[in-house]
């Protein structure tokens, strides 16, 4: 049953500066300012802050990014790895900012937000976000059973079914304490990118096209079907929830409320999400890499599908174990993605709405929403239906993405909000410069879909 917040988790204060209403509970309240930041060398202080921004990272490996980076690479070559370069370190650049909001106001971004604008608005964001966070639910859910079909010959339709279980595994892991959530995660993104170096080295990629495919080229916008991948990778990598979740899990670390302590957690919490960040680069241009050098190179440019990929894989390269490896990872992948979306999930609903409902009944909900329109494609459309969603459900990521960044950016923009921590001159103007570009190409995705649609 979903409850309100007691107020004796933390006793309302008076609007602040810059407010409209006061901060009523600390974001994840049960593991709020729960792992200890001591004093020591910076090496031992960017120790203590590691850890959210790999939870975050998780989120830009998930197994929608497989779809949108194998599609790229099959299709395109490396032509789009200039988008997975960009969108990084737009990543970079808003989980800098989402962080920045956490420590210097005590909110996360949804907390922000519920503080700040009117109640319909909230709402709005609210529903906005619960879309987006399903939209991700459903590629893991896709991803999983996909990876159990692959591995162990489960269908699709059961595969589905068992990912709902993955919930009981999240709840054991956040009882257990947060800092053994994050090694977890840690250890499954390690596996992952030692997978793909594995497939990278048997690939054999032409060494200069890598490096002219970081090179951004005008025809990805004037290509359609170019521009429809990219802007799934980019809402495959800029994940809108992962910005609230973000500007949460900071608040884990038990660091000094003066603003001398805030300012060392500002940056140590920005070199952690940089490094995290850096391997989730690493994993998504190899994923597309493969792609280009194993598919694209031999012609196969039709390779969207995960299940072809995986078929293709040990014949093309000549390598046994090529295609196991990549399953593994996939698994891997979709699994790890689960706690993003828990913990993405609790904190949208307790910050918009100043309400708690049980883990396992959120994660139940939001796996049901993803799974219900997973299973009948699976059914009726089968393998081709769900990487067609795969796809889709990353488009969809990307299309909500403003309505996250825009707040974030005029949040942390705000001086009677941040004090000394505002954004400064130029940072703001970079900020808005991408916040406006994200909605530009979104709009023009509308237009060339819309126009794909009637004609």
């Amino acid at each position: 049953m979903a409850t309100r917040i007691a107020d004796g988790e933390l006793e309302p204060q008076p609007a602040e500066a810059g407010w409209r209403l006061p901060r009523l509970a600390p974001s994840l309240a049960e593991v709020y300012r729960t792992v200890p930041v001591g004093e020591g060398a910076w090496w031992r202080k960017a120790l203590a802050f590691a850890g959210p921004g790999y939870l975050v990272a998780v989120g830009y490996m998930d197994p929608g990014n497989w779809a949108t980076d194998l599609a790229g690479g099959s299709q395109f070559g490396y032509a789009l790895l200039s988008v997975i370069l960009i969108s990084n370190l737009t990543a970079i650049l808003l989980q800098g900012l989402a962080s920045k909001l956490g420590i210097v106001t005590g909110r996360d971004l949804a907390q922000a937000c519920r503080d700040h604008f009117s109640r319909p608005t909230t709402l709005f964001l609210w529903v906005v976000c619960e879309l987006a966070i399903a939209a991700c639910d459903l590629a893991e859910v896709i991803g999983s059973a996909i990876g159990l079909n692959l591995l162990f010959g489960i269908p699709l339709t059961w595969g589905i079914t068992i990912t709902a279980l993955d919930v009981l595994l999240v709840l054991f892991l956040q009882h257990q304490g947060f800092r053994l959530l994050e090694a977890l995660v840690v250890a499954l993104i390690a596996t992952i990118a030692g997978c793909f170096l594995f497939e990278i080295i048997i690939s054999q990629p032409e060494l200069g096209r890598v490096v002219k495919g970081f090179v951004p080229a005008p025809s990805i916008l004037s290509h359609p079907d170019r521009l429809y991948i990219a802007i799934g990778i980019l809402g495959a990598t800029v994940m809108p929830h992962n910005l609230y979740l973000h500007s949460s899990v900071v608040q884990t670390r038990r660091y000094d409320l003066t603003p001398a302590g805030k300012r060392v957690a500002v940056k140590y919490a920005f070199l952690d999400s940089t490094i995290a960040l850096s391997f989730a680069l690493f994993i998504n241009a190899a994923i597309l890499i493969v792609a280009a050098a194993t598919f694209y190179s031999n012609g196969r440019t039709d390779v969207a599908e995960i299940q072809d990929a995986y078929k293709l894989l040990t014949p093309l390269l000549g390598v046994s174990g090529a295609s196991a490896v990549f399953a593994l990872a996939l698994l891997a992948s979709g699994q790890n993605s689960t706690i993003t979306g828990t913990l993405a999930g609790q904190i949208v609903m307790e910050g918009f709405l100043n309400i708690r409902i049980r883990p396992w009944l959120r994660r139940l909900i939001t796996r049901l929403i993803a799974i219900v329109p997973a299973a009948l494609t699976a059914i009726f459309f089968g393998e081709s239906g769900t990487a067609k969603l795969l796809i889709l459900s990353q488009v969809i990521l990307s299309l909500q993405l403003s309505f996250a960044v825009f707040p974030l950016v005029q949040f942390t923009s705000d001086r009677a909000k941040m004090g000394e921590f505002v954004n400064s001159r130029w940072l703001k103007a970079l900020a808005y410069s991408v916040a406006v570009a994200i909605a530009c190409f979104n709009g023009w995705l509308l237009v060339q879909t819309l126009g794909g649609w009637l004609g």
